[in-house]
């Protein structure tokens, strides 16, 4: 891209921008062709890119597990139910470690938010250019698009908006599961009288308001701020690529290197947002008296 007239500036930018569509400033709907357009466009606006492919690693995670699911023997295991069965036993392990209370949906939660979440971040691991260039040729020669305004980001988790929408379905609930374990009343009297007492009440009601709001945000925010990090080191090292053959095999080393690097980053970001989920909902179940 950048021998293509892009400045090392113009090619970050492009890399860290969503394929955005949603309403223009004159009325009319359709894609952003730059980061002010898709600004503009406000909150309606839909990243199109980051809900395709979070949507499409979904599918393939729920139909790779049927499949399984279908095809499992009491014999002698295929590498592919190995591999399911390790999976769902070291979740059963987290969830019987993690979480006190009884409920059924908490471990097929677990299952799918680690699962999910590794998938989207091992897109990461795909090179930088060879799915945005697909999709600019494809809007270039199917939609007659401007490919420089062709953006696609494949890496769902480095998108605010998808860890920001998980972290708040595990909220969601959380506080449902709260009010349903111990009442309205109990659940409001938790946040009102711990960890001072009664005579605390102002000053509980700040403590465990800032506590309960701040779970889904570092939620949120731990995802995607190493995914972000890590996706634009990975934009960073491409650049090397076009500065000569030395600082192009330089560029080649570091990233195998950081690949190596980057699968344990997206493995533990998976795992702590799966027991951080699993703790919620014990806090959830957990009625003080």
């Amino acid at each position: 891209m950048t021998s293509e007239g892009l400045t090392s500036t113009d090619y970050i930018k492009h890399h860290l921008q969503n394929l955005t569509f949603g309403k223009h400033a004159d009325g009319h709907w359709g894609f952003a062709h730059n980061a002010m357009e898709a600004k503009e466009m406000g909150f309606w606006a839909f990243h199109v890119d980051s809900l395709a492919w979070s949507l499409l690693l979904g599918f393939l995670f729920m139909w790779l597990f049927r499949k399984v699911a279908k095809n499992a023997t009491a014999g002698v295991p295929g590498k592919l139910q190995n591999f399911v069965e390790s999976i769902i036993e070291f979740i059963d392990t987290s969830v019987r470690g993690s979480f006190s209370g009884k409920n059924d949906l908490v471990a097929p939660l677990a299952l799918t938010i680690f699962v999910w979440i590794f998938l989207m971040n091992f897109m990461d691991l795909i090179a930088v250019d060879w799915l945005p260039q697909v999709a600019m040729l494809f809007g270039e020669h199917f939609l007659g698009m401007d490919p420089h305004h062709v953006y696609m980001k494949i890496v769902p988790s480095t998108d605010p908006n998808i860890t920001f929408g998980m972290a708040l379905a595990v909220f969601w609930l959380m506080l449902y599961y709260s009010v349903k374990e111990k009442g309205l009343g109990g659940f409001l009297g938790e946040l009102a009288f711990q960890p001072f007492g009664k005579w605390g009440l102002p000053v509980n009601l700040i403590l465990e308001g800032v506590s309960l709001i701040s779970k889904p945000v570092s939620l949120a925010l731990r995802l995607f701020g190493n995914m972000y990090a890590g996706e634009t080191i990975f934009i960073l090292i491409a650049l090397m690529y076009g500065a000569g053959y030395a600082m192009g095999t330089f560029g080649g080393l570091l990233q195998v290197g950081w690949a190596i690097f980057h699968i344990l980053i997206i493995t533990l970001q998976a795992f702590i947002f799966m027991t951080l989920t699993i703790v919620y909902m014990d806090m959830a179940h957990q009625k003080h008296h």
